[in-house]
């Protein structure tokens, strides 16, 4: 079976576009949120809450495709901290389907090194979502 050709990865402008736009997608509405529970309570604390709630979301949604793990969401949680883990992360899914890191060792099965013009970057598609099993009934 043929593959389709590789078309070439994004450039430097385009992959900054695009990390841009993911990291305002997954940190603007959380930070709009907080705001608002702020005023609605008051409370600056709970600002702070719901804008590291919601980055610690936005990680878990990121992290399978930027070879973190979900776990890592808690790393979110931590003021800042969670900021600098979604631009990490929109700056890798910026780049994809092609990745310019290595895949972790649980991924590698599924990870191929490119060459060719290609060469430097990795390929690593995501497995394909489990399927619903079928019931079957017994006939007799």
């Amino acid at each position: 079976m043929d593959r389709p050709p590789l078309s070439p990865p994004r450039g430097l402008t385009s992959r900054s576009f695009v990390a841009v736009v993911v990291f305002a997608v997954a940190v603007v509405p959380g930070w709009t949120l907080g705001d608002l529970a702020e005023r609605w309570s008051g409370n600056g604390l709970l600002d702070w809450l719901v804008t590291c709630a919601w980055s610690a979301m936005a990680v878990a949604v990121l992290a399978r495709h930027a070879s973190y793990r979900r776990r890592d969401a808690w790393l979110g949680l931590v003021p800042l901290v969670g900021w600098y883990l979604i631009a990490l992360m929109a700056w890798r899914v910026a780049l994809l389907p092609y990745r310019d890191w290595e895949p972790r060792a649980d991924e590698m099965w599924r990870a191929r090194w490119l060459t060719g013009e290609m060469v430097g970057y990795w390929r690593t598609d995501l497995p394909p979502e489990p399927r619903p099993r079928r019931r079957v009934r017994a006939t007799g």
